[in-house]
């Protein structure tokens, strides 16, 4: 699927901006995406709030997902897992890949990373299904 396609299909979605989610490089099998903290997606102790943090990681694989199905095809999340490792204190980004591409289901995973003064700290990982929905 084209990268313009891709970016187009993000700008779609009012949700991203809402939460100030912007677009980072897109490749076959692979996206990534940016979340400024800032105090309105915060928990009560300051770091990203895991809802936050799970938007970003779902769509991330969503995307990576997206970027290998036939053109006119829509993505839908199946299933996922989050792993929270540590406090999310900084900017964060998603780094998501296919693991396995399928007809019908792609299994993506996605690593966040949120930015510190000793640079990115791994905060989180996510593990999920990707159904495929032809046109």
């Amino acid at each position: 699927m084209p990268v313009e396609r891709i970016a187009s299909i993000f700008a779609a979605q009012p949700m991203m901006a809402h939460l100030g989610i912007s677009l980072g490089e897109v490749a076959p099998g692979r996206c990534a995406l940016h979340l400024p903290l800032r105090a309105a997606l915060t928990q009560q102790n300051g770091f990203l709030h895991a809802g936050a943090l799970t938007t970003l990681a779902d769509t991330a694989c969503g995307f990576a997902a997206y970027t290998l199905m036939p053109e006119g095809a829509n993505v839908l999340t199946a299933e996922f897992k989050l792993n929270l490792l540590r406090p999310a204190d900084g900017d964060a980004v998603a780094r998501a890949e296919v693991i396995r591409a399928g007809k019908l289901l792609s299994v993506a995973r996605a690593d966040i990373f949120c930015a510190g003064p000793q640079g990115e700290r791994l905060c989180a990982t996510m593990t999920a299904t990707l159904v495929c929905q032809p046109s």
